[in-house]
């Protein structure tokens, strides 16, 4: 699996991303095993991200599900979540609080 993480963010940080931050939920109760966060550089910067882990990534990873806005990208590969933002969209949403708190409270007995 680390290998897979290693070359998501290589494609990424290679094509110019920005503040890569990877979170391992295995142990925390959450859908998947692997989220990603990365910022883009604005709107088009968004989108060639995308294409370049499309291209950087398959044959190898299966794509399930994209949803682009433009500022936002989420990226299904079935056990990892990617989420590329705009500085903007990362800054009003927060993802990086929802799933630090996320580990917090599934831990509890």
């Amino acid at each position: 699996m680390t290998t897979r993480i290693e070359k998501i963010t290589e494609v990424l940080d290679k094509n110019k991303a920005e503040a890569i931050e990877v979170f391992d939920l295995r142990e925390k109760n959450y859908f998947v095993d692997y989220a990603i966060i990365a910022s883009s550089l604005g709107t088009k910067h968004t989108t060639a991200l995308l294409d370049h882990l499309k291209t950087g990534l398959k044959p190898a990873e299966n794509f399930n599900n994209v949803d682009e806005s433009g500022d936002w990208v989420v990226i299904d590969l079935g056990d990892v979540l990617i989420h590329i933002m705009t500085p903007e969209y990362r800054i009003k949403y927060d993802m990086e609080t929802f799933l630090g708190e996320l580990g917090q409270g599934a831990t509890s007995e």
